[in-house]
């Protein structure tokens, strides 16, 4: 599943030598599934996963079944994962969440909040203020556990309820998830708004407000064709951890208009064209898609699985 020879190598100036992909399709793409995938089939997903080169797979989420039911097998599946050679970061929304992580031997959480009051309301059913007040305690004792932190801050740069977000309020929710000890921020553009000067003044602003380039990934939606070239500004600038997800999957269930991630297969077609090195099998990547995109009977949305597959 490649094209003998493409994409040619042609480096770009500016960028870095390496790029770590942070896979979110097992978590973030199978979250906003209607249909409840079996726990056998995600384990699978995430080993396929591993065996192209990625070396960190977000597996799944501790949030209470009854908000995100596709995830309610959490137990159940990271145990089975417990033997691959790859980091699996999984969400916790609050303490309770953190106890089920941390009995599993799970050491690299996520927290997840939003840099407005209308998601935050929608997707944690607290303020901003409350939902960093509920974070606090659960980062410190992660910390304590010698746990590694990801903050994922959501609508970075637009909100469907809200419009235009200003950039010093997504620098204020950055400083915070940062002081209270999150190793890690992921960006999220979770309605897929941002565009390249967007992108660049976020983390021009970022840096100002004393948040280093190294601490930072970017995790964007490809609603309206944008996730590549803001990726792009975004390594320019020198970010090197991007988020993506496996055949385009995924979306928001809490932002209707948030359609799916950026693919990991086009993320990783532009950045082996560039000779910036990622650790993964292209062909093996592709291939996992089209199994996943068999179980769940639909075509990957994925350009680059589409166009391998299509040749093959």
């Amino acid at each position: 599943m490649t094209v003998s020879g493409l994409p040619m190598t042609v480096p770009a100036p500016h960028l870095p030598a390496r790029v770590r992909i942070h896979e979110v399709g097992a978590r973030d793409g199978l979250q906003n599934e209607s249909a409840v995938v079996p726990t056998e089939v995600k384990a699978e997903f995430v080993r396929r996963l591993a065996d192209a080169g990625l070396g960190t797979i977000e597996a799944t989420s501790f949030v209470h079944p009854k908000w995100v039911p596709q995830l309610a097998d959490a137990e159940r599946l990271y145990p089975m994962l417990a033997d691959l050679d790859a980091h699996l970061p999984v969400l916790v929304p609050n303490d309770r969440g953190l106890d089920r992580a941390l009995a599993l031997g799970a050491r690299r959480i996520a927290v997840f909040g939003s840099a407005t009051e209308s998601f935050a309301k929608a997707n944690l059913n607290r303020t901003v203020e409350e939902s960093l007040a509920m974070f606090t305690p659960v980062v410190a004792r992660a910390k304590e556990e010698k746990a590694h932190v990801r903050g994922y801050l959501s609508m970075c740069f637009g909100d469907p309820w809200e419009g235009p977000v200003p950039v010093a309020q997504v620098v204020r929710v950055c400083r915070a998830l940062l002081d209270m000890g999150c190793d890690e921020l992921s960006l999220g553009d979770t309605i897929g708004v941002a565009t390249p000067g967007h992108v660049l003044a976020l983390l021009a602003a970022l840096n100002e407000a004393g948040v280093p380039t190294d601490r930072l990934g970017v995790h964007f939606h490809d609603t309206y064709g944008q996730a590549l070239a803001n990726t792009l500004a975004a390594l320019q600038h020198g970010v090197t951890t991007v988020d993506a997800s496996a055949g385009g999957l995924g979306g928001c269930p809490y932002a209707k208009s948030a359609t799916g991630n950026l693919a990991t297969e086009d993320l990783v077609w532009m950045l082996h064209g560039l000779g910036i090195e990622t650790g993964v099998d292209l062909g093996r990547l592709t291939a996992t898609s089209v199994w996943m995109a068999e179980q769940l009977g639909r075509p990957s949305p994925s350009r680059t699985v589409r166009a391998l597959s299509h040749k093959e």
